[in-house]
């Protein structure tokens, strides 16, 4: 059990979504287009999309003519899902497991960070439209700051097993909380600074949100109204073996070159993580800081 006590869910910032209508291509971000695919591009576009929600749309530069728009009856389903959940059922669902994350997540941070607003969760399968342009699954979940929503097709989880990753409860909520930590660097002014900075500051922003999926772990599990059970070693492992198959020397294997990593190595990910984790502290988190990533 990763979840404790019973009832239902605050479903109130998450909803369903696919292709409907929405904001037009966004300009900002950290643009896919300085990154070398190599020849397993599309494998490679999902992972150096994954866990970077700034401009999703602009990585694979499109129009939205390459998405094929999800029905009314998955919006549907999807949204009867979302409501139906309850806490007991976020030890077992994957859609419960992200609002229940959602919920877990929005209570930290307002405790903790002065100011903290909730962003909005959309659910979706499929394809989805964002302030930041339109969007699909094999991306993976991303944070789009110009609309501060969060997009997660709970589909990814499997791929994510199949990256090497783990697909144990703490890791998936590790998913969602490093893109709540986008939300955060969006409200401090760390999104835009580190978009003036290239590959280094794409790097350093993607490293500060592990940490502050760290912060959350570390206080998610205490205190009278916690949502987690105590967290165990093994369920900290499984967030360092999720962390560590998507590091970009993982990713890209023997011919892995630093100086075009976006998200940092496999070890930087897993320390950071652990920064977070074991400090519980968000200025321990300040990766513009420090040259010792």
């Amino acid at each position: 059990m990763t979840f404790q006590g019973s009832g239902p869910l605050d479903t109130s910032t998450v909803s369903s979504g696919g292709l409907g209508g929405g904001g037009g291509l966004g300009g900002g971000g950290l643009g896919g287009g300085r990154i070398a695919l190599g020849g397993g591009a599309g494998l490679i576009i999902t992972l150096i999309a994954l866990f970077l929600g700034l401009n999703p749309g602009s990585l694979l530069g499109s129009t939205g003519s390459g998405y094929a728009p999800t029905g009314d009856t998955t919006n549907d389903a999807i949204s009867q899902h979302i409501q139906s959940c309850t806490i007991e059922k976020a030890n077992t669902d994957d859609i419960c497991r992200i609002v229940g994350t959602v919920d877990s997540v929005n209570r930290v941070w307002s405790q903790i960070l002065p100011g903290y607003t909730k962003p909005r969760t959309k659910i979706f399968s499929g394809s989805v439209n964002t302030g930041c342009g339109p969007a699909s699954s094999g991306m993976g979940p991303f944070y789009c700051p110009a609309d501060q929503t969060a997009y997660f097709d709970p589909s990814f989880f499997e791929t994510l097993k199949r990256m090497g990753g783990s697909d144990g409860p703490l890791a998936q909520m590790y998913v969602v909380a490093h893109e709540y930590g986008h939300h955060v660097e969006n409200l401090t002014g760390v999104l835009q600074k580190g978009n003036r900075m290239g590959n280094n500051g794409s790097v350093r922003i993607e490293l500060q949100a592990d940490c502050f999926a760290g912060v959350w772990a570390s206080h998610a599990d205490k205190g009278p109204d916690a949502m987690l059970a105590p967290v165990s070693k093994d369920q900290i492992a499984s967030v360092i073996q999720t962390a560590k198959a998507i590091g970009d020397d993982t990713i890209q294997g023997s011919r892995s070159n630093p100086e075009g990593w976006t998200h940092g190595s496999a070890q930087q990910r897993a320390r950071w993580f652990m920064i977070g984790y074991e400090s519980g502290d968000p200025r321990r988190c300040d990766t513009f800081a420090t040259n010792d990533l």
